[in-house]
């Protein structure tokens, strides 16, 4: 099954993301959204703006911001464990 597949270490790495992913959207619902459509749905930035009703130049500054904001806390929440 799929479930077997995925070893602990990848299972910790979902989580840790997901929470960070959850803080991340306390911090900025919009840049959360923006990863919501564009990693975990694949859409492209023109989709995602469209979907969105923002610009492309939004969504990339979203992007931008959220891959750096996840970046970091995944970073931090890496060395506390």
């Amino acid at each position: 099954s799929v479930a077997e597949l995925a070893t602990a270490e990848d299972f910790r790495e979902i989580v840790s993301f997901d929470r960070a992913l959850r803080r991340l959207e306390g911090e900025s619902a919009d840049a959360a959204r923006v990863v919501q459509l564009r990693f975990f749905a694949g859409l492209s930035v023109e989709q995602t703006a469209l979907a969105l009703g923002v610009s492309d130049r939004t969504v990339n500054r979203l992007w931008a911001f959220a891959r750096a904001w996840l970046h970091r806390a995944l970073r931090e929440e890496g060395s506390e464990a």
